[in-house]
């Protein structure tokens, strides 16, 4: 019998991540993310999800960001009745991502199609799930903890250790037993974080493997230093000060707007900043600064000993606020002044951070600050690659605020991160790797340089391409 990889998603491409190992026939998918970029082959990717969800004997989940658990209730919808495997952390904010997206699809279905019905056109388009079908696929969720091994199927065994991507993240070590007798050992690196980040845990190192499937979203760039983060994102603020403007950034609601508020907390106490306004706009960021409360368990050496030893919450200062209504959004754009708005998504292809960009990316006065990855064919790589004008429901707007970029604030490591990772690792059993989550360019320079490094096979993975193990 045999032991097979494949990809049905972000292979080539940086969202939708869903692989599959078969083992004997029995199919163990890792992540169940939805595609993000343009509506309709956004829409077109999702609804093909990947064949016969009933025959998936479990899901292992590295994290809670959309484009790696977002489709989990349409693969419960369609006919999936296993366990679901995550950290608690991945659990509770997967649970908060997925009620969410069924959210914000009733309120596009509900809008679009009142929309439609002004220009005299028929709308058909259906949410690819609903809040019942998410609530069902929280109840199949099981929860593991780092460093416990689990038997998740009758022949294969998984190890979760903490990636340092997100709250909660983990790389999954694998080990699969086909009907021989025969065993291998998969490394699934999730999404993998960046060292000496602040509130979780640097990455850590993962146990020999056969086999090791690694993202490489930045496979070709290396990246700022956390100073130079700092120091970009105060030059920033002061500069939009000083022209009377905003700052608005698209930020996703996991980790990056929680980095953002603890970075923001920093400056203002070391008086790097002027005390303005700063609002997270997003119901979400909200909720999951509150699962980033309960989660401890997580939180590196620092933000550890600042919550529990000196009692001091690096997710609350005086500048900040939050909100959560309609209403308060909508004030928002009536703000005068310099201010700081947050708001998710984080690649503008959704939610309230559409509103804010409508409201202010033709004022020369503000700045659209990008902070993190955007992937092709959405709005913010759009406003990110310098378009002059941009379309927003169904709008077009010039881009004349200041569009600036800092990239230390990835949470993604680069390719000097990722090798620095591989080499903690005893390789001498490693016999391929393969490249995943990347878009070309990076999937290409990242197997120049590990194979520089004298890893003997490294392979991009192609979407649907069975790979024998």
């Amino acid at each position: 019998m045999a032991i097979t990889f494949y990809s049905e998603g972000a292979a080539r491409e940086v969202t939708g991540s869903k692989h599959l190992l078969d083992v004997d026939g029995a199919r163990y998918l890792v992540d169940c993310g939805a595609f993000q970029g343009k509506r309709d082959e956004s829409d077109r990717k999702n609804r093909e999800l990947v064949a016969d969800p009933a025959s998936i004997e479990a899901v292992i989940l590295t994290h809670a960001h959309y484009d790696h658990c977002g489709l989990l209730p349409l693969l419960s919808k369609r006919g999936f009745k296993g366990n679901v495997y995550s950290t608690p952390a991945s659990r509770d904010l997967a649970n908060l991502i997925m009620m969410d997206s069924a959210r914000i699809q009733a309120r596009d279905a509900q809008y679009l199609a009142k929309q439609a019905g002004k220009r005299g056109q028929t709308f058909d388009w259906k949410p690819l799930y609903d809040e019942l079908d998410a609530i069902e696929a929280v109840g199949q969720f099981v929860t593991v903890s780092y460093e416990r091994p689990m038997r998740i199927g009758r022949d294969v065994r998984m190890t979760f250790r903490d990636a340092g991507h997100i709250l909660g993240s983990a790389t999954a070590h694998v080990t699969a037993t086909d009907s021989s007798g025969r065993s291998v050992r998969i490394g699934f690196s999730g999404d993998l974080g960046r060292p000496d980040k602040p509130i979780i845990r640097d990455p850590q190192p993962m146990d020999p493997v056969d086999y090791l499937v690694i993202e490489s979203t930045y496979g070709d760039r290396r990246h700022e230093s956390t100073t130079d983060a700092m120091d970009r994102l105060a030059e920033a603020v002061n500069v939009a000060v000083e022209r009377g403007g905003k700052i608005i950034i698209p930020a996703f609601a996991i980790e990056r707007t929680q980095e953002l508020i603890y970075y923001f907390h920093l400056l203002v106490d070391q008086g790097r900043i002027p005390k303005i306004p700063i609002w997270v706009d997003s119901p979400m960021a909200v909720n999951a600064t509150s699962i980033f409360q309960v989660h401890p368990e997580c939180y590196d050496l620092e933000t550890h000993e600042a919550f529990i030893r000196h009692h001091n919450n690096p997710f609350g200062f005086n500048e900040l606020k939050f909100s959560t209504s309609v209403d308060d959004s909508k004030a928002l754009n009536r703000l005068e002044g310099p201010a700081v708005i947050i708001s998710a998504d984080g690649m503008c292809e959704a939610g309230r951070i559409q509103h804010h960009l409508i409201h202010n990316i033709s004022d020369e006065r503000n700045t659209i600050l990008v902070v993190g990855y955007m992937a092709a064919n959405t709005l913010g790589r759009r406003i990110r690659d310098g378009q002059k004008e941009v379309r927003i429901h169904g709008d077009l707007f010039k881009v004349k605020a200041r569009v600036e970029e800092i990239k230390a604030f990835s949470a993604h490591a680069d390719y000097q991160e990722t090798w620095d990772w591989i080499s903690r690792m005893d390789t001498s059993s490693l016999k391929t790797v393969f490249l995943v989550h990347g878009e070309d360019e990076a999937l290409e320079a990242q197997k120049r340089f590990l194979e520089a490094k004298g890893l003997r096979d490294v392979r991009i993975v192609e979407y649907g391409e069975r790979y024998s193990l």
